[in-house]
């Protein structure tokens, strides 16, 4: 499986209130964009849109905060990543929900780190949602 290259780097930071208030920065500039959900457009998707607030659900489900800053870290690469990358995810269907498949992405930072994103998508509406961005283990 091809990684896509990213042009950011991780965010830098110590703790969940530093990166969390450059994570969603990143954020906002986005769902200004948008008056409803926000929303970015997807290069392997032919410019599908994929929404971004089932990941901050998602996040807030985790119950420990150096879980959270972990993925929070990568959240511009993930962005960036999603609008660029041409290559082909590892897509599966959701073994608890047959109606749902999940498309999973490799990309590397600027500074040569491996992460994953993942997406959900609904085959039933044609949504695709953002769902997860994590390290490499």
């Amino acid at each position: 499986m091809k990684a896509y290259q990213s042009k950011f780097v991780k965010i830098p930071g110590t703790n969940y209130l530093e990166i969390g208030k450059k994570a969603r920065a990143v954020y906002k500039r986005i769902s200004s964009k948008s008056k409803r959900r926000p929303y970015i457009r997807s290069a392997y998707f032919k410019k599908d849109k994929i929404f971004l607030g089932l990941f901050w659900h998602h996040l807030e489900d985790k119950l420990n905060f150096r879980d959270k800053v972990r993925r929070l870290r990568y959240f511009a690469c993930a962005i960036d990543l999603i609008q660029n990358s041409k290559f082909e995810p590892s897509t599966r269907q959701d073994p608890n929900k047959p109606n749902e498949l999940l498309h999973r992405f490799t990309g590397i930072t600027k500074d040569n780190e491996v992460f994953r994103v993942q997406i959900k998508e609904d085959r039933s509406s044609d949504q695709k949602f953002l769902l997860s961005v994590y390290p490499e283990p």
